[in-house]
């Protein structure tokens, strides 16, 4: 790929954000309970939330009170009010109460009070960055109307990334730098983020317990700027090897960006076994069935670097690998969100055409989840329908229906520019999160507007 594609290509994908209303929540309803049980506790969102405050605007840490309330307050919906504080601030106690049920939608909650009352506007430091100059002096806010203000959620989630991002954005982030984003979140209300940092070194466990060698290892790996196209099997090696030092590292980041997104009652997005394996597993199973893909855009077709390697799905292997790599992430996390993110053939073609395969592709993806979590859901960008006109009606509905209705959602990429709902009669009825680019020149990001339908 030349230059200037990969340009365009950092323009358009190096942010994805998601705003979502939905149609069909029932059919995911059952996880949504379930993370309602397993989020943080209020006390810890509060603490959380409290401490984005601080980083945020110090001067007035006293001026706001933070509470957790239930959904029934909002009807069963997710919400934030925003009320005044009787009595007088000038001794510097809370002006505002913002009320949300967790920290997120508290701390969207301060955002709106900040732009709509203060005149603030908080972005990412290339988009101007947090400009608090309006916001009045600690006992002066502005109140807001007598009966306050209640903004409920269209719906539950609020997506943000996607899959390209962690090498276009996030590849050289240390701690200090994912804290302010995962602020920066926050205070937009994202609840939904891919979480997918660290990976490699949860690979080279899991791998190892399938006698593949670290050194092995060196050849499947990309570079830090290159881990996305590698961990979606478009190329391997290139930029690589990576120090087990730099490894080490990243998984530990991993365990902070996670305990953070947590404590703020997120749901972070891990990745799932998509059958990309490295060309090392061919020699220790030689009866395993896998098969080499073509050549992705890479320098010269230079088979060093192109052409990976895909384990069918019929083969024992590929649930007992899937199982472990979601067994391997819960060992190390502690605990997951029960949602993780697979492209099979992003920018790949399939080796072959037959529904049936690509059927069995796509529920043994899924079994490897759900053996390992028996109540995943797996989010699935829908970027390769886009892209590669081999996805024609049968072979969609093949991938798509592999998966039963509600354990998988489709990302709606590029939605505005070529919507594949608009095509595929709203995905054939797999429930998908409808997304709107909109590119900025200046290459900072991609926002986009979610519509999760059925």
């Amino acid at each position: 790929m030349d230059s200037i594609s990969l340009i365009f290509i950092f323009c358009v994908f190096c942010f994805s954000i998601a705003n979502s209303s939905t149609l069909g929540i029932n059919y995911v309803s059952p996880l949504l309970e379930i993370q309602e049980r397993e989020r943080a506790p209020s006390s810890v969102q509060l603490t959380a939330a409290y401490d984005v405050l601080n980083r945020l605007i110090p001067s007035h840490f006293s001026s706001f009170q933070f509470l957790i309330i239930l959904k029934e307050y909002c009807g069963g919906e997710f919400c934030f009010n925003i009320s005044n504080l009787p009595g007088s601030a000038q001794d510097g106690s809370p002006e505002i109460i913002i009320s949300g049920t967790t920290a997120v939608d508290i701390l969207s909650g301060l955002h709106w009070y900040l732009k709509y009352w203060c005149g603030a506007h908080i972005s990412w430091s290339k988009t101007g960055g947090a400009q608090l100059a309006s916001v009045p002096d600690p006992g002066s806010l502005p109140a807001v109307q007598d009966a306050g203000v209640v903004v409920k959620r269209p719906v539950p989630w609020s997506y943000y990334q996607n899959a390209v991002t962690s090498s276009y954005t996030f590849a050289w982030w240390d701690w200090e730098r994912w804290e302010k984003e995962i602020d920066w979140m926050a205070l937009q209300g994202i609840n939904l983020p891919l979480a997918f940092t660290g990976q490699e070194a949860i690979w080279q466990k899991v791998f190892k317990n399938f006698n593949i060698s670290t050194s092995s290892l060196d050849d499947f790996f990309g570079g830090p700027a290159f881990l996305a196209w590698s961990r979606m099997g478009n190329l391997h090696k290139w930029g690589g090897p990576l120090p087990q030092s730099w490894l080490d590292q990243q998984l530990i980041l991993q365990k902070k960006i996670l305990a953070r997104m947590y404590e703020l009652g997120m749901t972070p997005v891990l990745p799932a076994f998509s059958g990309n394996v490295p060309a090392a597993l061919k020699h220790v199973f030689p009866s395993a069935k896998i098969s080499r893909l073509g050549n992705w855009f890479t320098v010269n077709s230079d088979p060093r670097w192109c052409c990976t390697y895909l384990l069918d799905a019929t083969d024992p292997l590929f649930v007992k690998i899937g199982k472990a790599f979601i067994e391997q992430q819960l060992k190390e996390y502690g605990r997951s969100s029960h949602i993780y993110n697979c492209d099979t053939f992003d920018e790949n073609t399939p080796p072959v055409d037959d529904p049936e395969y690509i059927s069995s592709l796509g529920a043994t993806i899924f079994e490897g989840m759900q053996r390992a979590d028996s109540d995943a859901v797996w989010l699935m960008q829908g970027w390769l329908f886009t892209y590669d006109p081999f996805w024609r009606p049968t072979q969609m509905k093949a991938l798509l229906h592999s998966v039963p209705l509600g354990k998988l959602i489709v990302l709606d990429l590029y939605a505005e520019v070529k919507p594949i709902w608009a095509t595929s009669k709203q995905f054939y009825g797999t429930p998908y999160i409808w997304k709107v680019t909109l590119l900025f020149f200046i290459c900072a990001s991609d926002v986009v507007f979610n519509v999760i339908k059925f």
